[in-house]
């Protein structure tokens, strides 16, 4: 099998098993509510716990990367995930359940950066949206697995026989990522320090420029991963008044979609590019798309939800174009640091939004566990000013400097 291929399989592999433990909550959540006695809020605060473990490791896992280079990272970071629904699958407490969650964030928050890593390795650069977006479309099918697949999963077994089955999935995922990927070109090496390493964050962090690139697709992706993970079922459920199984269905076509707009739009980035737009416009603009359908949701429009959901996920995939945009930004021996600091913002926003939902639905009392339309309503409504907010900043006029311009 050439090197690509295997690069691009293995790696789209270990993005998938990340994807799925994101959202197996979306099945596990009404389950656990009813056995733990969990609240909106605290669903919120242990499903988050994913996306804050994979935050708090960002910056160590850019050192990780840039030093032992993509395969021996991914590979050695997916056990710490299998230990961590090994943890999940066998607890019977909230608190055993945070930090299996917790720790099956940490372990796999190298998959994404890895995967975009090692392919920048051996894909030229103008090939980058298509095939980040063919990783991205693999990954999605976890979006699409805890919908359907996983209510029907739950109907023959347990959520703890599912996590534990999960832990064998990812130390096969993990063998085949580290005897199958090429060790080529991975000699260690000297790692920077973390004072180096922290330094060289807070520099990108004052970048106005780096700012300016990822101000609305950190936003919306927060947004959107922050919902499809956990709180589209509810939201369909509570405020559409659509049965369980019609909420999961709609759950796994919004993962279709997005793998669709993952594949979709990374093809039409480089042809739109060449029309004059520009990755930049292109992915503000599908983005916008992607604010309009949040807009049509809550205002429950006249337009059936399967139409709506699948904008939902095909638009909403767009922030993935910031990845490919930042490549042609910054030189290759710093894209594993720069991924891992858009990582880090982008999995903050994740928890704040996963948690702020829950917060907010909590303001309401539940009837044998339904909260009112108008909870989830107010919630949605809040994330989405701010993405409307960061839109605005990404759109702003900017005055040319050194001949250049953002847009």
């Amino acid at each position: 099998m050439p090197a690509g291929l295997r690069v691009f399989a293995f790696f789209s592999l270990g993005y998938l098993v990340s994807y799925l433990f994101r959202g197996v909550n979306v099945g596990f959540g009404p389950i656990l509510v009813q056995e733990l006695h969990l609240s909106a809020g605290d669903l919120g605060t242990l499903t988050s716990l994913y996306f804050l473990g994979f935050s708090l490791m960002q910056i160590p896992a850019g050192i990780f990367l840039d030093t032992w280079g993509p395969r021996r990272v991914n590979a050695l970071m997916l056990l710490v995930a299998a230990t961590g629904t090994l943890v999940y699958g066998l607890s019977d407490s909230l608190a055993g359940l945070m930090v299996g969650r917790l720790l099956i964030g940490a372990g796999v928050c190298v998959c994404l950066g890895a995967a975009f890593q090692a392919l920048a390795r051996v894909f030229p650069l103008q090939r980058l949206p298509l095939i980040n977006g063919l990783v991205m479309a693999v990954g999605g099918l976890g979006g699409v697995l805890v919908g359907a697949p996983l209510s029907w999963a739950l109907n023959i077994s347990s959520w703890q026989a599912i996590s534990i089955a999960l832990a064998g999935v990812t130390l096969a995922v993990s063998a085949l990522i580290w005897f199958g990927a090429p060790a080529k070109n991975e000699a260690p090496r000297q790692p920077p320090s973390l004072a180096t390493q922290l330094q060289g964050t807070w520099a990108l962090l004052r970048n106005a420029r780096y700012w300016r690139l990822v101000s609305l697709p950190v936003m919306t992706g927060g947004a959107f991963y922050g919902v499809q993970s956990l709180w589209a079922r509810p939201y369909l459920t509570d405020v559409n008044g659509v049965s369980g199984g019609q909420a999961a269905a709609l759950v796994s076509l919004l993962g279709v979609a997005m793998i669709v707009g993952n594949v979709g739009l990374g093809a039409m980035a480089r042809r739109v590019e060449r029309m004059g737009l520009g990755l930049y416009g292109f992915g503000g603009l599908c983005l916008t798309l992607y604010l309009l359908t949040q807009a049509l949701i809550i205002w429950q429009a006249p337009v059936p939800l399967e139409w709506l959901w699948a904008a939902y996920g095909a638009f909403g995939s767009a922030n993935i174009l910031v990845y490919a945009l930042l490549a042609g930004e910054f030189p290759p021996e710093l894209l594993g640091r720069v991924t891992a600091t858009t990582n880090l913002l982008m999995f903050l926003m994740i928890f704040l939004c996963q948690v702020g939902i829950g917060w907010i639905v909590d303001w309401w009392p539940a009837q044998a566990g339904v909260y009112p339309p108008e909870a989830h309503v107010t919630a949605w409504s809040v994330v989405l000013a701010l993405q409307v907010a960061a839109a605005v900043w990404y759109f702003w006029p900017v005055r040319k400097r050194g001949g250049q311009s953002l847009a």
